[in-house]
């Protein structure tokens, strides 16, 4: 298998492992989700390309065939010329430098998915204390609505204690 080829067959596995929809439902702002969005289509358009152009072996030469043709002379001469093209091989100087990078980027995205994960267990309770509070609060008494408040308590006391009224 050529390196070419290999480079397609691994671009293509690693596409069908990105999980784009749940990386999607990570992002926050609409800018964020804009360079998501053209990262993605940029990451599809090269893989495509890698499968299309580049995964397909060449057909080999049938010598023969021309030698029939043309003669022996001239096809051996391009026979030649043409083995002794040495195609060089890739060497990747591109992913050294962005690896380090993209390793930064992706401990400030896993650290950034925890924050947010703990601001949306924060957000959910105080829904949910928000409902519940709804719920009783035509029934509730200022002892019950102070009881679950103390600092409200305090400040509410403070200014009846100083006679403090609001206006």
């Amino acid at each position: 298998m050529s390196g070419v080829k290999k480079v397609a067959d691994v671009a293509a596995k690693a596409g069908k492992a990105i999980d784009w929809d749940g990386m999607a439902k990570m992002l926050v702002s609409e800018e964020a989700r804009k360079e998501f969005a053209n990262l993605r289509r940029t990451f599809e358009d090269v893989n495509h390309q890698l499968q299309t152009k580049f995964s397909q072996e060449p057909q080999p030469i049938d010598w023969e065939y021309y030698r029939k043709g043309i003669g022996s002379k001239v096809v051996d001469m391009y026979k030649e010329a043409y083995d002794s093209i040495e195609i060089p091989k890739y060497v990747d100087t591109v992913t050294p430098q962005y690896k380090p990078k993209f390793d930064a980027l992706l401990v400030e995205l896993k650290e950034a998915e925890k924050t947010s994960l703990k601001e949306s267990e924060r957000i959910e309770k105080e829904i949910a204390e928000m409902k519940e509070m709804k719920k009783k609060i035509s029934t509730m008494t200022a002892d019950e609505y102070f009881a679950k408040h103390p600092e409200l308590k305090k400040k509410f006391d403070d200014e009846m204690r100083n006679d403090y009224w609001g206006y």
